[in-house]
């Protein structure tokens, strides 16, 4: 036979709720108007509610003088106590909903070129899949320097075209370099011809410069480029020939009509798929004695963010996970 628990007196005899949190409204603001838009409801449902409260209590809260209320003494106790109690309500509340996931976090170590024309576009996809990792990224051209000089963040991941980045850590190889000529649709409609590798010497160079540059790997511009097909222009005589360091900033203006440059496959790939940038001839040059690689430390093998990070990289870089 079930034993039915006795009332709980306490429980039982306490007032109503939503009257209590109505009547602390209107005690803050003195005012019952000002307390129905705190709490969203209407002035009526206030007043109802406080006078219910007032009838339980068997006491008046409030002096009405028409649209001005101020406190009774037994109004300005039962203020002090319910005011109380609902900060400690909130308050709990707050901590209890401050219980989050733990959040990861993993710093990434690469060049402006991957930032901005590979990374930048690819993040949200892993946003998607790993919202509790944060992610910082560091870019600079001075891979080389900077990996000794770096303060404040210690990278966890380097992608770059040096094998083994620090002592302690680890390489995959992600692919090689495929460099090709690029240029927009409307320049290439503008000079229509440049059909073949021998035709670009009366095209607009846009040429990479190593000034800055960590020589990390060969460093390719238009005369390495041009010399491998056997052409050396820098005995023709040239339309137009603008040079930088800055890859982000020479693409850019290829996208713009401005010229022809070198495009790195795994850069200007999606530049071409959006019609953005076109491939001018089919002449390539492939770099198979180098990689790029995703270098980390042996001590992240199984780090939850990394190895969400480093399953993501490789499938968006279609390296088959079989050649861990």
């Amino acid at each position: 036979m079930v034993k039915h628990l006795e009332p709980d007196k306490t429980l039982v005899k306490m007032p109503s709720l939503r009257a209590v949190k109505s009547f602390v409204a209107a005690a803050k603001y003195q005012n019952f108007t000002r307390a129905s838009e705190s709490l969203c409801v209407t002035q009526a449902a206030i007043s109802r509610q406080i006078r219910e409260l007032e009838f339980s209590l068997g006491v008046d809260l409030f002096h009405r003088s028409g649209r001005t209320v101020t406190l009774t003494e037994a109004g300005k106790q039962f203020y002090d106590a319910a005011y109380l109690s609902f900060m400690n309500i909130s308050q709990a509340a707050q901590r209890i909903q401050k219980v989050e996931p733990v959040k990861h976090e993993l710093t990434v170590f690469c060049s402006p070129a991957f930032t901005s024309l590979w990374l930048a576009h690819q993040l949200i996809s892993f946003f998607d899949e790993a919202p509790d990792t944060h992610v910082n990224v560091i870019s600079t051209n001075q891979l080389i320097h900077d990996l000794n000089t770096i303060e404040g963040k210690e990278p966890d991941v380097f992608i770059s075209k040096v094998y083994d980045p620090r002592e302690g850590y680890k390489s995959i190889p992600l692919f090689h370099d495929i460099i090709y000529p690029v240029c927009s649709p409307s320049y290439l409609e503008e000079h229509s011809d440049i059909k073949d590798v021998h035709s670009l010497i009366d095209a607009d160079f846009l040429n990479l410069t190593p000034y800055g540059r960590d020589q990390v790997a060969e460093h390719v511009d238009w005369n390495e480029w041009l010399k491998a097909f056997s052409i050396d222009y820098s005995e023709q005589t040239v339309r137009k020939c603008f040079n930088s360091n800055d890859y982000c900033m020479l693409i850019q203006m290829a996208v713009t009509g401005q010229g022809v440059c070198l495009g790195w496959h795994h850069l200007v790939k999606q530049l071409i798929k959006d019609g953005k940038l076109v491939r001018i001839t089919n002449q390539e040059l492939k770099y198979t004695e180098k990689y790029h690689y995703l270098s980390y430390p042996e001590k992240f093998e199984n780090n939850p963010a990394f190895v969400q990070f480093r399953s993501w990289l490789l499938q968006r870089l279609h390296v088959p996970l079989s050649d861990l």
